[in-house]
């Protein structure tokens, strides 16, 4: 099911403007606009055509076999990476500050349609998004599958629970498990985290758990999700504690200083900064963390912070209400299989 739009490829100029508006500009100042025109387009849909309607990005990580999710039994006609890089090039050729890179073309989950991901850059910064390009090549769809049926949030439920590897806060037998992530050093995550924090506090049938998700963009991030995940591992309550110290130190932390912040950090956490250090260098952490990320990719996280209540996939944050979040956790213990 696609909150989307369906363009023709051969009357694509309407598009140039919102696209290169969404695409172009950081997250953090356009988060309004695009939520916006994607709410125009899925009226504007509904109308006249009745169809289905219902957060810096990284590069996709390599999955390792046994963490793919289920492939498609179909075998739709992917559009080649000359023709997507043409069509990019009719898109954005006009403006010569604007760069592209294809990150990945593959056969989507809805049949009958491929996925497209790109990262757009220019001097502001950079922003990923999917296209999905029907069987013929003559359209794309701007926009994103959710999943469809009587229980739709039940498969990525089940794979985030299947390939956990954060840390949590919560009774880990909650009804309700909220699956959280997040980069240490996205500015959008730090002003989420108290309203996290404070839906946690005030629902006793939710557990949280944080994966890590450093965005490429954010020159430190990766560093800080290494330092994380050895302290958690030292430590569940320091973790958290290191978690909050790290946002709100983010404006103080450069890659230049990044290890002897951290490192004071998890001092300040409670345990041993300099074994932290060392562990943060290894490549069981570096393995850790990219299994974090992949298991992010597999359910479609593409943005930080990006929450799952029960599977229900919540990515802006930020711009949610706290009374419509707390009822999604509330709605969710009630629910059954």
């Amino acid at each position: 099911m696609a909150a989307a739009s369906l363009l023709p490829l051969s009357q694509i100029s309407s598009w140039v403007y919102p696209l290169t508006s969404g695409f172009l500009l950081r997250k953090e100042n356009m988060q309004r606009h695009i939520i916006f025109w994607l709410a125009m387009v899925v009226f504007v849909t509904s109308i006249i055509a009745q169809q289905k309607s219902p957060p810096t990005h990284p590069t996709r990580p390599e999955k390792p076999a046994d963490k793919n999710p289920p492939i498609p039994q179909f075998s739709p006609r992917l559009p080649s990476e000359e023709t997507v890089n043409a069509f990019l090039q009719q898109m954005f050729g006009y403006d010569p500050t604007v760069s592209w890179k294809i990150v990945e073309i593959k056969p989507s989950q809805a049949e009958g349609l491929s996925e497209v991901l790109v990262q757009i850059s220019n001097a502001q910064g950079k922003q990923s998004s999917r296209l999905y390009v029907t069987s013929d090549g003559q359209h794309a769809v701007i926009g994103e599958i959710i999943p469809f049926g009587t229980h739709p949030f039940t498969a990525a439920r089940d794979a985030l629970l299947k390939g956990i590897n954060g840390f949590s806060l919560g009774p880990a037998d909650a009804p309700v498990t909220i699956f959280e992530f997040s980069d240490l050093q996205c500015p959008y995550c730090k002003q989420a985290q108290p309203t996290i924090d404070k839906l946690l506090a005030e629902e006793k049938n939710a557990r949280l758990v944080f994966q890590q998700f450093p965005l490429p963009a954010h020159n430190w991030a990766q560093k800080g999700a290494y330092y994380a995940d050895c302290v958690g591992r030292k430590s569940n309550d320091a973790f958290w504690k290191f978690m909050h110290s790290a946002f709100d130190s983010q404006a103080d932390i450069t890659p230049e200083n990044a290890d002897e912040k951290l490192t004071a950090l998890a001092d300040q956490a409670g345990v041993k900064g300099k074994e932290i250090a060392e562990c943060a260098a290894t490549a069981d952490t570096a393995g850790r963390v990219q299994h974090s990320m992949v298991l992010g990719s597999s359910v479609d996280v593409s943005g930080t912070p990006t929450l799952f209540i029960n599977g229900r996939k919540i990515g802006n944050v930020t711009n949610l209400p706290y009374d419509v979040l707390k009822g999604l956790v509330e709605f969710a213990a009630k629910q059954k299989d």
